[in-house]
This record gives structure tokens, sequence and C-alpha cells, in this order.
């Protein structure tokens, strides 16, 4: 067997940064693809609503259902990559994005566009289950916190790249090209996934018979025993608060401190860049603390307690004009060091109570939280800016940010007490 491959029965690899540096990357380069593929619709929908005669709301519908599915989905995805393997689960996913970009570029009414959103959201659904997984299972331990970073800023930049990539494509040419294009780029990734599949390889690893100190027990526990946790649905709920407060940024930030601060458009869509940037620098910055701090749930507290003072500042209303946009990035950098952190928490909670079978589904069923918060708060935040108090939206991330900061020290404590409990039995 080559350093590369997993040692029998799930035993540790031979250290070999090489391999962690390529599976990274690759694992990296699918997380990206699935965040471009988020976008896949939204930038269209300037060429999309004229030609089908479509409003506001049947736009937005085509991303609940995208939501919705990647949410149900992801929550089940988790238990078919502990069956099976996280790399096909992963191939899968990423064909499922380019199908859906397929099905958009011969979409000819809006049951056609309603088709590769559901498609979409199918493919979107396996990436945090089967990403970290791999990441996991195939990265060595000290480098976990650079792999959950790298993880990270490869979202951020799908993100980043899919709105000039669909947008200037269709002005160029028209909206159909743009998605034959959209798939062309999956399908390169998805290629270079299989040329490079060997280095994905976690099938010998899923089931591990023996108990460990570092990895936690044998997953002798029925497939749904993780449901009784109290730590993994602490971990849900602190993933659907951190998406709720940034839900709100994402699609109200613009408004909120335009009216706020009587900012001028551009200025005030400026704050999301300059949120979205300072994440990006929070998500290296919390890689290397994660790689020298074992207390995961205090780096977190501390990091979102920050934002949470951000954001407070911003509702106040009393920032100079020229001071929101340095703000907004310092918000962004607290919870962006809070990324790496969060993920090695969830490993913790996995494998202190269930071991590494379990990476998948609890992976899987956590991070669904992500997507129910992103499909909530648009609708539980909007009535408020309905109703002129853009304030009380931005003071409501703060609570967001707080709540999710204290349910991250409960999962904390809980993980320190397993040690305990194992010694007493």
């Amino acid at each position: 067997m080559s350093s590369a491959s997993l040692a029998p029965h799930g035993a540790p690899v031979p250290d070999a940064p090489e391999r962690d540096a390529e599976v990274i990357g690759l694992v990296g380069l699918a997380h990206g693809t699935s965040h471009f593929f988020h976008l896949l619709l939204p930038p269209l929908f300037p060429w999309l609503m004229p030609q089908f005669g479509l409003s506001f709301t049947q736009a937005g519908f085509l991303m609940t259902v995208f939501f919705v599915i990647s949410g149900t989905g992801q929550a089940l995805a988790g238990f078919v990559v502990d069956r099976i393997g996280a790399r096909p689960v992963l191939l899968f996913g990423v064909s499922m994005l380019v199908l859906s970009a397929i099905v958009l570029g011969f979409a000819q009414s809006y049951a056609g566009l309603i088709a590769a959103a559901a498609v979409a959201g199918i493919g979107n659904s396996i990436f945090h289950p089967a990403d970290f997984t791999l990441l996991n299972r195939r990265v060595t331990a000290k480098r976990l916190g650079h792999a959950f970073s790298v993880h990270g800023l490869s979202g951020n930049l799908g993100w980043a790249v899919a709105p000039v990539f669909m947008a200037g494509i269709a002005a160029l040419t028209d909206w159909h090209v743009a998605a034959f294009c959209a798939a062309a780029l999956g399908a390169s990734v998805l290629a270079l996934l299989l040329v490079r599949r060997a280095s994905l390889h976690d099938i010998e690893s899923v089931v591990a018979p023996t108990a460990s100190a570092v990895d936690g027990p044998a997953a002798t526990t029925g497939q749904l025993d993780f449901l009784r946790s109290t730590a993994v649905w602490t971990c849900f709920l602190f993933f659907f608060l951190v998406t709720c407060a940034f839900g709100i940024l994402q699609s109200y930030g613009p408004a909120i401190l335009g009216n706020v601060y009587d900012l001028p458009l551009a200025l005030a869509t400026g704050g999301l860049t300059a949120y979205l940037l300072g994440s990006a620098a929070g998500m290296i910055t919390g890689g290397f603390i994660a790689g020298r701090r074992s207390d995961s749930d205090r780096v977190i507290a501390w990091a979102l307690s920050a934002a949470a003072v951000m954001a407070v500042l911003l509702a106040s209303g009393l920032l100079p004009s020229w001071l929101v946009l340095p703000v907004m990035a310092m918000m962004g950098f607290g919870v962006g060091t809070a990324g790496p952190n969060r993920d090695l928490l969830v490993r913790k909670a996995a494998t202190a109570q269930f071991g590494k079978a379990s990476y998948g589904r609890v992976y899987g069923f956590v991070y669904s939280g992500l997507d129910l918060g992103l499909a909530l708060s648009p609708i539980v935040f909007g009535p408020l800016l309905d109703a002129g108090h853009f304030a009380a939206a931005m003071a409501g991330v703060a609570v967001m940010q707080v709540l999710a900061l204290l349910s991250a020290l409960r999962v904390g404590q809980g993980i320190r007490q397993v040690p305990v409990r194992g010694q007493t039995t």
C-alpha cells in the first residue's frame, strides 16, 4: 500500500504533507464549485424575469426550492457517506451540478427553471457531509485547521466568481450560453476529481472497530443514535443561528446600511463586500488559531463576541459614515475566524460520542442548519424592514451571534465532560 493510502481499519496514516495538500486542494475545489452553483440562477434573473414574465416572488421561489431540497438532502446524504464512503457521493454531487446547468440551458418555461433549481439543490446537498468526511479521514490532524480554513475560503471564492461569470457571459451572448458554460466549468472540475480520485479514497476507514483516545469510541451505536445527542442538536442550532445572522446581511445588508447611515447604494453594497473580505481574512487567521488551540468553543465565543459588538455599533446609527465599511469588515473578520474552529468543534462533538464512522451523518445533519437559516432569515426579518425598522434588523444580527456563541460554549462544555464520563465507566 502506498504512503498515500489509508492504513487498515481506520488507523492513522503516516504524515504526508503532499498528500494533505492535494486532498485539501481537491476538496476545496469541489466546495468552491458548489458555492458557484449556489448562484447559478440569481445573476441571470435580469434576463430570466422579463423572458418568462416572473415576479420577484416567483424568482425568489427558485432559491427556496434550491435550499429546501439542499437542506433536506444534506441531512440524508450523511448516511450514504457513512455507508459507501465520501468519494462516490462527492462525484455524484458534482455530476448533478453539471446536470442542473444543462437543464437550465435547455429551459423553455418556468417549470424548467424550477427543475434546474431542484437538480442543483440535490447536487449541493452532499458537499458538507462528503467534504468534511474526506478532510477528517484523509488529512493529518495537525493540518485540519488549515484544511477547514481553505474549505471556507474556497466557498467564498465560488460565490465571488459566479456573478461575474454568469452575468458577464449572458451580457455578451445570452443566458442559455451562460448556463452551458457553467456546465462546462463543472464538467472540468468533475474530470479533475475523476483523474485524481485515488487521493480521495476513504472507504477503508468507514468503520473503525476500535476506540482511540483521539478519535473517540468505535461506531457501535445505531444509525440514528446521534439524534439523541444534545451536542449534535446544539451544533445544529449553532449553524442555524450563525447563518440566520449572515442571511440578514446577505439579503438586506445594503438596504440596512443605506437607510441607517444614508449611504448611496454603491457604498452600501460595498459594506457587504467589506464583510466578505474581512471574513476571508478571518478564515485564514482562524485556521492558524485552530491548529494551535484545543478550546475551539472559546475561540468561537471570543470571535463572535467581537462580531456582535460590531453589529451593535452599526445598529446604533452613531458611527460616522466613513467607519461603516471598516466596522463591517471587522464583523466579517470575527465571523470568519470562528469558521475553522466551528468545523473542528463539530468534529469533536461527532467523535467524542460516535467515532469516525459518524462523520457523514453528523456533519450532514448539523450543516443542514445552514440551509434552514438561509431559507428562514429573509422571511423572519423581512417584515422588520417592511415596517422601516432597519436598525432593529442589524440588532438582530448581534442577537443571533450572541446566541450562537452561547450554543458553541454549551457544545464545548459537553465535549469536555465526555472523557470524565468515560473514566467512570
